[in-house]
């Protein structure tokens, strides 16, 4: 590549970018259950600005361009929900959701004092569970999705964050 990707976090004017960039990404997931109902597909626009708005919202950027996005936010529980974790098909595999899951897990902790963090992924989204597993996160549960898509819940503790970076 001739530019480096950079991780940063995300600003009111990068939602238009996020939400093309999750509707392209998330088509495979689709694909793959054959839903094209999954949340982030539905999503809208507003709703995508009213999470760069109050949420822990970080981009992967190659250029100009948001190549890569990851959302997080504390439950009613304190831990940290991060979700819609994605990455333009052109430049997955080269660690970029890693980076953007450190990014969100680190300002989840440090700023908002998530001591777990927790996601979900579907069942048969081998590869998301695959990275998942490597930076840390186990198996706790199932749930199923608004969507009725199966559900893997995963979680790690904070303090694993800093030994997976």
């Amino acid at each position: 590549m001739g530019m480096s990707v950079t991780i940063s976090a995300a600003a009111e004017q990068d939602a238009e970018q996020i939400f093309r960039l999750q509707y392209l990404c998330f088509q495979s997931e689709a694909a793959l259950y054959g839903n094209y109902r999954i949340d982030p597909l539905v999503q809208t626009l507003d709703s995508v600005r009213e999470e760069v708005a109050a949420d822990c919202v970080f981009v992967a950027r190659l250029g100009d361009e948001v190549v890569g996005s990851v959302r997080g936010r504390i439950t009613e529980d304190g831990a940290a929900a991060i979700g819609k974790l994605c990455v333009h098909p052109r430049l997955q595999g080269h660690g970029i959701g890693a980076r953007l899951l450190r990014a969100a897990e680190t300002a989840l902790a440090d700023e908002r004092g998530a001591r777990t963090f927790r996601l979900h992924a579907g069942h048969r989204s081998e590869s998301n569970l695959r990275l998942y597993n490597k930076v840390g996160y186990q198996r706790v549960g199932t749930s199923q999705g608004a969507d009725g898509v199966p559900m893997v819940v995963l979680e790690k503790k904070a303090e694993a964050y800093a030994t997976t970076a």
